[in-house]
């Protein structure tokens, strides 16, 4: 191994990661990720006792890793939940912001709720998270923040909330990028297309369709044939947070399986 790949690599050991929504789906599949590659990472999650399973696959596999239990759209438990991970793991400087939910509906069948708790979990939560984890990247002069955004931000049929979320995601990552780029900190968007998650199984069980059906359906119009799975989405986000990535900054990144936009 080379001088510098031996230095980023040490750089990586020290390196504290924090992703939110990490309980399953993509969220576990990242922390699992950013630990292998040798992270200290904060599962976080809601419950923080859903967060223990992707806990367990971390350290079974040698890495460390705490749960952490927290509500990203709330201003209090959000810095707690920071200064917890600080206090355990060290000063965070990785922050993956997964965290979402999706309540869709036709846009005359939406309720206030419907849209206002989709919009406080992925936009004010990503904005809380970040205001809150920025402090400590700034300080350090290095950070990287990934903001999980979606095909849906280009528009789609159901999901006005969530397609105005995700788009919202993507405005908010250019910014950060032009506001912390100065501090040596890093802001991209990844764009996952149709990935096979229990959101997404669930989506399926919603239309009624059986969900084998529905995955065939989304790879048969996919260029590449198949559908996605959250490793797919761990390893784009992998290298947006690695050493090597420091200048690749305000992009988002279709893991789609195919062009968009």
């Amino acid at each position: 191994m080379s001088r510098a790949a031996l230095l980023a690599t040490r750089e990586a050991d020290m390196r504290v990661a924090i992703v939110t929504g990490a309980a399953r789906g993509i969220g576990a599949a990242t922390a699992q990720r950013l630990a292998a590659d040798g992270m200290k990472v904060a599962v976080v999650d809601l419950d923080e006792d859903s967060c223990q399973t992707t806990v367990g696959e971390i350290q079974k596999n040698g890495g460390e890793a705490v749960a952490v239990g927290a509500d990203v759209s709330d201003t209090d438990a959000v810095a707690a939940a920071v200064d917890r991970v600080a206090e355990q793991l060290g000063a965070p400087t990785v922050l993956v912001n997964n965290a979402g939910v999706i309540r869709d509906n036709l846009l005359f069948k939406m309720t206030d709720s419907d849209w206002d708790s989709v919009i406080s979990v992925h936009l004010r939560g990503a904005f809380l998270m970040t205001r809150a984890v920025q402090a400590h990247m700034t300080q350090a002069k290095y950070g990287r923040i990934v903001n999980l955004s979606s095909t849906s931000a280009l528009g789609n049929r159901g999901q006005a909330n969530y397609a105005a979320a995700k788009a919202g995601l993507q405005g908010f990552t250019k910014t950060l990028a032009i506001e912390l780029g100065p501090f040596g900190v890093t802001a991209n968007a990844v764009a996952p297309g149709f990935i096979v998650t229990e959101m997404t199984a669930a989506t399926a069980a919603r239309v009624g369709v059986d969900f084998e059906q529905f995955q065939a359906a989304r790879a048969a119009e996919t260029p590449v044939r198949r559908v996605g799975y959250p490793a797919d989405i761990a390893h784009a986000i992998s290298f947006l947070v690695s050493e090597g990535a420091g200048f690749v900054t305000g992009q988002v990144i279709y893991v789609a399986g195919g062009p968009r936009g």
